[in-house]
Parts: C-alpha cells; sequence; structure tokens
C-alpha cells in the first residue's frame, strides 16, 4: 500500500513557477510510473506527465517544454517543475503511483491534490 501527499501548489501570476511535490509514505521504486494528473472544473482528468521506473518519461502536448517530471527514489518523492504557467493551467493537480503487473489489473494509487491557480 502506498500513501501520496502532495504539496506545491497555490497562487501564481502568468509567466511563473510552482514545483509540486508527492511524498510517498512506501517506496516509490516498485512503481512501473509515477505521474502528474489534473482536473479542471467541468473537465475530466487528464495526463500531465508520466516518469517510468526506468526514468522514460512523457507529457502532454500542452506543457511539453514547460514542465518537467522528475523522481528521487531514495527520498520517495516524484516531482513537478512547472515554468511559464498559463491561465489554463490552472486546476487540481494530482499525484499518481501505477504497478502495472506482466497481466491482470492495473493498480493506481492517488494524491488528495493540490490546487495550482495561475492569474493576474
Amino acid at each position: 500500500q502506498v500513501q501520496l501527499v502532495e504539496s506545491g501548489g497555490g497562487l501564481v501570476q502568468p509567466g511563473g513557477s510552482l514545483r509540486l511535490s508527492c511524498a510517498a509514505s512506501g517506496s516509490i521504486f516498485s512503481m512501473n510510473a509515477m505521474g502528474w494528473y489534473r482536473q479542471a472544473p467541468g473537465k475530466e482528468r487528464e495526463l500531465v506527465a508520466r516518469i517510468t521506473h526506468g526514468g522514460n518519461e512523457n507529457y502532454a502536448d500542452s506543457v511539453l517544454g514547460r514542465f518537467t517530471i522528475s523522481r528521487d527514489n531514495a527520498k520517495n518523492t516524484v516531482y513537478l517543475q512547472m515554468n511559464s504557467l498559463k491561465p489554463e493551467d490552472t486546476a487540481v493537480y494530482y499525484c499518481n503511483a501505477a504497478r502495472i503487473p506482466p497481466s491482470g489489473p492495473v493498480t493506481n494509487y492517488w494524491g488528495q491534490g493540490t490546487q495550482v491557480t495561475v492569474s493576474s
């Protein structure tokens, strides 16, 4: 069982930066992938960025070149560095940990979310 706690959200002006952190209660080393998702009011939750156990990263087109995901296995923490923030980045950001077995269902763990608001 893994518990995830996000931090680092807040209010920032357009063009500003924030760094989100996701601290896991258990080891993230065994997780196949760690990711950040976001959900804006009235919209579905969407993948923002994900990093695999092997370090492969993928990003939503809307954040490519502005956001960077990283993981520190020793600290059981995943980060999302967000630069050049835009009002459309406003959302609740959720940390996700996924255990993907060779066969059978994926097990997903979620944090409680942290609000990011980009506004002048």
